[in-house]
């Protein structure tokens, strides 16, 4: 007699089906589980900390660096701490605030002055340091060469030796004013940078036939004596030589070229901005940027002996007529066209 069968071919499917379904439903909590144990597992992604310290104030070109870094995939809050110091034109300040941020342990410390280097260099020669918005390395005694700096340090220069940049700031005042025959230049006697620009000014002077007044202004008592002396004198226009510490003082230098009715050109375009009339100099927006490519291969184990100097080919001529029309000067249609931008 044959047995009947107690599970009938419907229930023979629905159980197989079932035991199916749970078999999934366990492989899946197991591969779940395993995800989990492998995720734990996993190093936490890698924190860098760069020390940024500027001998000035926070300028636009700040934001270029960080928008560099983030373009490089260094996001801060994520993967990346930037430690940021100003020593706002004060320049006894800078070795504190690079001592400051050592302290921090930092990957790599980026500086944005000569003098920062030298207070850098002085400070460390483990960590590795990259420059932004020097002037001439070389010649200010930083490296020794641009292909093989060595040491510690590497980074993005302004502009390079022969460039004659300097010189070209006397041009361009005696083009926009052809009556000034008597300049006073204002400079840092501290700053090996400034001290080349002023050769370059006396160079042209010579060849312009213009009278110069060189005077020391590297911090807040030299600079009351130099505007002292400027208007006591019969200076008809004033060159500011390339040094951080009239960055944070831009807008006074401005508003006593105007009260003098002096033109007077600048070295960085943040001056022309703020109601210079001429600036002529180096993007300091592009040195930035520029650096944020050495900090990558440092962070990814580059040395930065091995890293060539960056050299920006980016120069910015910038005019504001609003200050001409204001001095009662019309500047040549030729400058105008040569300029990179005019400020209406």
């Amino acid at each position: 007699m044959t047995k009947r069968d107690p599970f009938p071919s419907r229930w023979t499917g629905f159980w197989r089906e079932t035991v199916a379904k749970s078999m999934v439903v366990r492989l899946a909590a197991v591969l779940l589980l395993a995800g989990s144990v492998a995720a734990e597992a996993q190093p936490a992604a890698r924190e860098y900390r760069i020390g940024f310290v500027s001998s000035s104030v926070y300028i636009p070109a700040h934001d270029a660096f960080r928008q560099g870094l983030r373009e490089l995939g260094y996001v801060e809050g994520k993967n990346a701490v930037i430690e940021m110091r100003f020593a706002e034109g004060r320049q006894e300040r800078l070795p504190e605030l690079i001592a400051e941020v050592l302290r921090l342990k930092v990957d790599v410390l980026v500086v944005g002055s000569t003098l920062g280097v030298f207070a850098a260099k002085k400070a460390t020669t483990t960590v590795p340091i990259v420059f932004a918005g020097v002037f001439d390395p070389v010649a200010s005694g930083i490296v020794s060469s641009l292909a093989r700096p060595g040491g510690n340090i590497t980074g993005a220069a302004v502009g390079v030796g022969g460039s004659a940049s300097a010189g070209k700031w006397l041009e361009l005042l005696k083009e926009a004013a052809p009556g000034v025959s008597h300049v006073a230049v204002l400079w840092n006697s501290a700053n090996p940078a400034s001290a080349q620009s002023v050769r370059e000014i006396q160079a042209a002077a010579r060849t312009l036939n213009v009278r110069i007044d060189v005077l020391d202004a590297g911090n807040a008592t030299d600079l009351d004596r130099a505007l002292a002396a400027i208007g006591a004198s019969s200076a008809q226009g004033i060159v500011v030589t390339n040094d951080p510490f009239f960055i944070p003082n831009r807008a006074r230098l401005v508003q006593f070229a105007a009260s003098k009715r002096l033109p007077a050109v600048y070295f960085f375009k943040v001056f022309a901005d703020a109601g210079g009339l001429m600036s002529y100099g180096g993007s300091l927006e592009d040195s930035y940027r520029r650096a944020t490519a050495h900090v990558d291969k440092i962070l990814k184990g580059a040395k930065p002996a091995d890293l060539p100097i960056e050299q920006s080919m980016r120069v910015e001529f910038v005019i504001n007529v609003r200050v001409a029309r204001a001095l009662g000067l019309t500047i040549p249609r030729s400058l105008l066209l040569r300029a990179d931008q005019v400020i209406e």
